[in-house]
């Protein structure tokens, strides 16, 4: 099949995707993050990788956007210039080779890295250099392009900073909201035709919306530590999911 041409999904998959869209939202609002890797793998059991990193790729940038408004004042500002700094690099290094990866592949280098992040030896640059946050955001932005959901990479380079639940929340999505914003522009320059998904991906955006609201209002009420528990281990899950996709693509 050719990477940028298919038939339009049904109806029925369409709200599916709808409905997903807003609690995918809701659980990345109240839980720090995870919601975007939860509808990546759901679109993905029905649509191949090329399409959906796209398509899921505007869906995430509205989400982040809408989430980004309601915790603006508690970003780290300097996590973010940096990271979108090495993002930028990423994303044009990416240009070069989108059209020829294995897309599925890189499931696991995904979820192997998260899990290291989270559970292994803390690496040897501190969470807080300029080098660190760089090459964090180089690497995440670079990898994004071709998994299609690089939160958990983002969140688990986060979690380092030991940040509040609301600075979190603000910096994670103005860091995904530039990574999404560099996806969408690589792939409209190698020839992703957008316009035929712009409904459905304004009705998802429209439900993410929704979603994140109440999710924002969750937060409030989710103690600190509680949340750091609930996020460490549910991206500990979600990261075993990705890397058990990828392992099985590499095996067939």
């Amino acid at each position: 099949m050719d990477l940028f041409t298919t038939d339009l999904i049904s109806p029925m998959l369409a709200l599916v995707f709808v409905l997903l869209a807003g609690f995918t939202s809701f659980f990345s609002a109240a839980f720090g993050a995870g919601g975007g890797l939860m509808l990546l793998v759901v679109m993905a059991s029905f649509m191949p990788m090329t399409l959906v990193v796209p398509i899921h790729g505007l869906v995430q940038l509205g989400s982040n956007i809408n989430r980004l408004l309601l915790s603006f004042k508690h970003i780290d500002k300097s996590m973010f210039i940096y990271f979108t700094l090495g993002g930028a690099a990423g994303a044009v290094l990416s240009s070069f080779i989108v059209s020829n990866i294995q897309f599925d592949v890189m499931k696991l280098v995904a979820g192997v890295f998260v899990i290291y992040i989270l559970w292994g030896k803390t690496p040897l640059l501190h969470s807080r250099s300029i080098l660190w946050r760089l090459a964090g955001g180089f690497a995440t932005t670079f990898i994004s392009m071709f998994i299609g959901a690089s939160g958990p990479l983002v969140g688990s380079c986060l979690h380092m900073s030991n940040y509040s639940k609301m600075r979190f929340t603000a910096t994670f999505s103005s860091i995904m909201s530039t990574q999404h914003l560099f996806k969408a522009g690589i792939y409209g320059v190698v020839g992703f035709s957008f316009w035929q998904w712009l409904p459905l991906v304004g009705a998802m955006v429209f439900s993410g919306a929704i979603g994140t609201w109440l999710g924002i209002r969750l937060l409030n009420h989710i103690p600190t530590d509680k949340f750091k528990c609930i996020f460490k281990y549910i991206l500990t899950l979600l990261a075993l999911q990705l890397a058990w996709q990828g392992f099985k693509s590499l095996c067939n």
